[in-house]
């Protein structure tokens, strides 16, 4: 019986040799090398070709969202007639919006107070930006505290900003009032007045925008090269000469640029003359005399409850950019034609 385990257990042994001689258990054919070096080009690839669309997916999806989307169905309901008590209640009216606001009034009388406004803030604020940031363009002390300081009312809220100016422009207690009654001028109601009422808008604008446009001026300044200005100072030019003749000539596309987006920013203006009219802001006064098309498309759509006519209010305000835009450009290009 010795004899018959030992021999069962030399021919287990002989077994496991003769496993271990051909592998044990059957071994996996090694991965071909080439073929997952081929994945990975082919990975590498789609990585190279795909992943820039996937960093800028997310802008065109809030895109998409927030401003095409919201573009094309503004323009559809322009052409029909849509209440804000039943937005989903809309009847084709075609292009009735659009020449309703051909009659009407208040509308030319929007576009106009948008036009005067722009041009008494616009104007006087990038002349007063051109000149702070040349005064900045030379050396001057605790430079870099200027420059914080023309940035600061551009930071500050548009409510805020708007409040205190109403308080200074008071007709009974305000500050202005009280500066003109020092040297004798009678008291002046601000809010009443067509030319007073826009001045005192348009001085709010001044005051958040021209530190914002001087230092864009200052930065394209910078650009300039200096070997310009050794030449003018050579040759005997005054500061005053080199900003008429070197300046301003190499700051040409800088200042078309900063009165388009001006002009841009004053054809939608709403926060000023809204606030600035207090209660009743949405009428732009008593007699609509600072009403902007901002105020007259925030009145056409939430108080008179016409989101078709406002709709169209807002296309055609598009409209008009885009002429703004299309001005600019060929502006621009006759600038670059005659260098």
């Amino acid at each position: 019986m010795t004899t018959t385990a030992t021999a069962a257990r030399d021919a287990g042994s002989g077994d496991e040799g003769a496993g271990d001689e051909g592998g044990g258990p059957p071994r996996r054919p090694d991965r071909d090398p080439g073929r997952a070096g081929r994945v990975r080009g082919r990975l590498h690839r789609w990585d190279v070709r795909y992943s820039p669309y996937a960093f800028v997916a997310p802008f065109f999806l809030f895109f998409a969202a927030f401003g095409l989307f919201p573009l094309l169905y503004t323009g559809w309901a322009s052409l029909h007639r849509v209440e804000l008590a039943a937005p989903d209640d809309m009847r084709w009216v075609g292009l009735r919006n659009y020449t309703r606001l051909l009659d009407d009034d208040f509308f030319w009388n929007a576009l106009g107070n948008t036009f005067s406004i722009g041009v008494l803030s616009t104007v006087p604020q990038l002349l007063m930006a051109l000149g702070l940031a040349h005064l900045l363009h030379y050396r001057l002390r605790a430079a870099n505290f200027w420059r914080v300081a023309l940035l600061t009312p551009y930071a500050t809220s548009v409510a805020a900003a708007t409040l205190v100016f109403v308080l200074l422009y008071g007709r009974d207690y305000g500050m202005v009032n009280w500066a003109l009654g020092a040297v004798g001028v009678d008291p002046v109601d601000w809010q009443s007045g067509t030319w007073t009422s826009q001045f005192a808008v348009s001085s709010i604008v001044i005051w958040r925008w021209t530190g914002y446009n001087a230092l864009i001026y200052l930065a394209a300044m910078r650009a300039v090269p200096d070997d310009r200005y050794e030449a003018a100072a050579l040759d005997g030019a005054s500061r005053w000469q080199q900003f008429r003749h070197v300046t301003v000539p190499a700051l040409r596309p800088t200042i078309l640029f900063t009165i388009v987006v001006s002009t841009i920013g004053a054809t939608q203006l709403f926060g000023e003359p809204l606030l600035f009219g207090g209660a009743g802001g949405q009428k732009g006064g008593a007699s609509h005399q600072f009403q902007t098309l901002g105020l007259y498309l925030y009145e056409q759509g939430w108080f008179s409850f016409h989101l078709g006519r406002a709709c169209a209010v807002a296309w055609t305000m598009f409209l008009i950019l885009l002429l703004i835009a299309a001005v600019n450009a060929t502006v621009a290009r006759r600038l670059r034609a005659s260098h």
